[in-house]
């Protein structure tokens, strides 16, 4: 497991993939700290790596990461930490379009070709 505090590389991310899944990699971005936590079998564990290094449960949100896929596909709004009732999160997408739109500058800003 990783957080990405500066700048991750389209291959290493590749590399990571294909070490687990084989196509995919899982990632939680922290949307306020501009942060990114890759590089695990389950969104849960990066959670707790975030959790663990300051970053607060509110901000922390599950996605999919596929290197071999550009344009919108790249990114997947998927994971099980994304169910918040209480923030108004029904499903494991994303619901808000403001957060979904703060996670996809997050990864532009953090993961590079």
């Amino acid at each position: 497991m990783k957080i990405v505090a500066e700048t991750l590389m389209l291959d290493e991310l590749k590399q990571m993939a294909a070490a687990t899944f084989g196509n995919m990699i899982k990632a939680v971005v922290d949307i306020d700290r501009e942060l990114i936590a890759v590089d695990a079998e389950l969104h849960s564990d990066l959670e707790a790596l975030l959790l663990e290094n300051g970053s607060k449960q509110k901000s922390l949100w599950g996605i999919n990461l596929y290197p071999e896929i550009q344009g919108e596909d790249f990114i997947e709004f998927d994971s099980m930490i994304n169910m918040r009732p209480s923030q108004g999160n029904r499903s494991r997408g994303i619901d808000n379009v403001e957060i979904l739109k703060k996670i996809v500058e997050v990864v532009v800003k953090r993961v590079k070709k």
